[in-house]
């Protein structure tokens, strides 16, 4: 199963803290590098990796490389 990559804030919307877009990095270090530049404009930040089964489209659950600031409940737990 290949592992991807990604890196995703969270932005403060009144009382709720609202997820971007996830975005997919070719490693690791990108991906962590990724979430490091835009922590500061944003509330909450993690960078995880997910194997996944093309196939089945299936994820394991997200293994977290990276995370900073306030993320939802039950995100990088």
């Amino acid at each position: 199963m290949p592992t991807l990559f990604y890196a995703q804030g969270f932005r403060q919307k009144g009382r709720a803290v609202e997820p971007d877009a996830p975005q997919q990095y070719k490693s690791a270090e990108k991906a962590i590098a990724a979430a490091e530049r835009i922590a500061p404009s944003r509330v909450g930040v993690w960078a995880y990796s997910a194997n996944v089964d093309v196939e089945a489209d299936t994820y394991d659950e997200p293994v977290v490389l990276f995370k900073a600031g306030t993320l939802p409940a039950g995100v990088a737990d």
